[in-house]
């Protein structure tokens, strides 16, 4: 009987180890289709390379590379959950269709969470059904991450066999293509009958804080006879009057608040009152002073964002960029950020807080009193 020199020992449990070490996280990546076996299969081909080892391979006691299987696997690329909201973002205002799996004609709510799963390279089934079989369990609501799926009954399912799928963004919230007559939106979860992780749950890209502020802050628009997590019509047809609808936000552009609120962190309320104090929701609107656009934005400032300022989803999302980046900059203070959006980072440094402009004043004042009187 041969005996195993120590070097060759030595190498062949570092092998094992690394083979073994991924294993778990080659298991989570391929738990998004499905494909066990072949991760399978290629551990017991690295297992038996390692287990018929010969001298000849193993007379080094350098540090063995990491097993092909691991880099096959795709989970060092695996999406994170951030760019999973991000890309579901895309089809806020879609319209709702049956069947529908292009956005262009219209999305339902299983062929929206496969269009953005496929969108960033994961493949999954068509129905909610077949989707609440893929992936990995998820506790609570309280456990979950964005990017999870969350499932209901719906009006054609059950518990067991959910009718209805959403993509949960943080902090309670969703986006889903709801039922026929209403787009693509975001929504409150409710409380979903199953959850599943579908990304691998160590996900480098990514952290839950961070897109959970996302969905910071994101007041629902709701009423009477929209769609409820359950893919069912609610019951009564009285209007419930939301926030937005008390600023007088046209019902095509509060989608669009939404979900620049939830992307960049900002309350979709202050959007809209910056959008009504600065055009007064027009969309074509020009300044004296040449800015353009619902927002207002100065063609310079537009150019700087990467937006058109008059596409309405640009200019608000070019606004919740600028606003986000002046509530950073001024720990969250709304007012300083709004003198800043107003007169200019510049004049709030000189002169150490809101300018005193009549203008900016007035600015600051009717926006927040606006704020005040929807709480």
């Amino acid at each position: 009987m041969s005996v195993m020199s120590p070097v060759s020992a030595v190498t062949q449990v570092e092998q094992l180890s690394s083979t073994l070490s991924g294993l778990g996280q080659a298991l989570r990546g391929a738990a998004a289709t499905g494909s066990f076996d072949s991760v399978l299969s290629q551990v017991n081909s690295e297992l038996s390379a390692i287990d018929g080892t010969d001298s000849a391979s193993t007379g080094s006691a350098s540090s063995p590379s990491s097993p092909s299987w691991a880099a096959a696997s795709g989970t060092a690329s695996s999406p994170g959950g951030s760019a999973v909201v991000s890309d579901a973002t895309k089809y806020l205002g879609v319209p709702y269709q049956w069947g529908g799996t292009n956005p262009a004609t219209g999305l339902d709510c299983s062929g929206l969470v496969q269009r953005v799963y496929a969108d960033l390279g994961v493949t999954l089934p068509r129905t909610s059904e077949e989707q609440a079989q893929v992936g990995t369990p998820v506790d609570s609501l309280a456990a979950a991450q964005p990017g999870d799926l969350v499932f209901y009954a719906g009006s054609d399912g059950t518990a067991a066999a959910p009718g209805h799928v959403g993509i949960y963004i943080g902090n309670g919230m969703m986006i889903d293509a709801p039922h026929t007559g209403t787009n693509v939106q975001v929504q409150a979860v409710g409380n979903p009958v199953a959850i599943r992780r579908i990304l691998p749950t160590a996900d480098s890209s990514s952290s839950t804080p961070v897109d959970a502020a996302f969905a910071a802050d994101y007041t629902p628009a709701t009423s009477a006879g929209a769609q409820t997590p359950t893919g069912e019509q609610t019951p009564t047809g009285e209007q419930t009057t939301t926030a937005m609808d008390s600023l007088g936000v046209p019902a095509d552009l509060q989608p669009m608040f939404q979900a620049a609120g939830a992307k960049y962190g900002v309350d979709p309320n202050l959007l809209a009152a910056v959008a009504k104090q600065e055009s007064g929701f027009q969309v074509g609107a020009v300044s004296g002073a040449g800015a353009e656009g619902l927002m207002q934005l100065m063609p310079a400032t537009a150019a700087g964002l990467g937006v058109s300022p008059f596409d309405p989803q640009q200019a608000i999302d070019g606004g919740a960029e600028l606003l986000s980046s002046y509530l950073q900059k001024y720990n969250g203070s709304v007012p300083l950020s709004l003198a800043a959006y107003n007169a200019g980072p510049g004049a709030v440094a000189q002169y150490g807080g809101v300018p005193p402009y009549a203008e900016t004043t007035a600015y600051v004042a009717n926006i927040t009193g606006m704020l005040g009187s929807v709480e």
